[in-house]
């Protein structure tokens, strides 16, 4: 069986606030929201970077995952902002099997009728699913997750969809490809740096699509840059 491991940054980002979700990736919510909120939590003396800390599993990662996961040198491996990505790469590849690391199942939000519309980076898996590119999904949610695998109910009763831990995998799998994306709407800027250092120490190397580089700096915003991100 050949499989895809799809690793979303998110997935080692704890949030307190929990308003940064969206369904649609673009300039606007992968870097000019980021700057908004920034400058209203600034507004009532809060420092929003302090909403996100980084999970310290992160530096470990690697080699847990290398523990069971097995791929060889030819393995291909894609970076990429968007997590939609990967339904093009199963389908490239003919994986027959996904695991995948996420803070969301990425299964498609509002049932089975979601599955209705394009492929997103909110129902990707659901729409391979669907389509019977793969057979089965494993999902390996990250402890900061706020979803259960009961609000799918509708979309587990047609697939065949797993919930797993990371104690239940078993070794040996088969890795064919690798997917890491960054999922910017939902992870922040001042972590790219972090990102950049954790695809690097796969010690492989790797395909960049569609990454674009984010500037973080709003101690150095205009006034006239600060009113444009405040009305976005």
């Amino acid at each position: 069986m050949a499989s895809l491991l799809s690793i979303d940054w998110d997935y080692f980002i704890s949030a307190e606030n929990q308003e940064i979700t969206s369904s649609v990736e673009n300039k606007r919510t992968i870097h000019d929201l980021w700057y908004k909120k920034y400058f209203q939590y600034k507004s009532f003396g809060k420092d929003f970077e302090k909403s996100f800390f980084l999970s310290k599993d992160v530096d470990q990662f690697w080699n847990k995952i290398k523990q069971i996961f097995r791929w060889d040198q030819q393995v291909r491996i894609y970076v990429s902002d968007s997590h939609a990505l990967s339904y093009k790469i199963a389908e490239k590849f003919e994986v027959d099997e996904v695991y995948l690391f996420d803070a969301h199942s990425d299964l498609g939000y509002g049932g089975l009728a979601s599955l209705q519309f394009n492929v997103n980076c909110a129902n990707w898996l659901g729409k391979l699913l669907q389509n019977r590119i793969i057979q089965k999904a494993y999902i390996i949610y990250s402890p900061f997750t706020k979803e259960k695998p009961e609000f799918f109910n509708e979309i587990n009763k047609a697939f065949n969809i797993q919930y797993l831990k990371f104690e239940d995998l078993y070794e040996g799998i088969k890795t064919n490809v690798i997917h890491i994306c960054r999922s910017g709407a939902w992870s922040p800027p001042w972590l790219d740096g972090k990102f950049v250092e954790f695809v690097r120490a796969i010690g492989l190397p790797y395909k960049v699509y569609q990454c674009p580089v984010r500037k973080w700096n709003p101690n150095n915003v205009t006034f006239a840059e600060k009113l444009d991100y405040l009305m976005a």
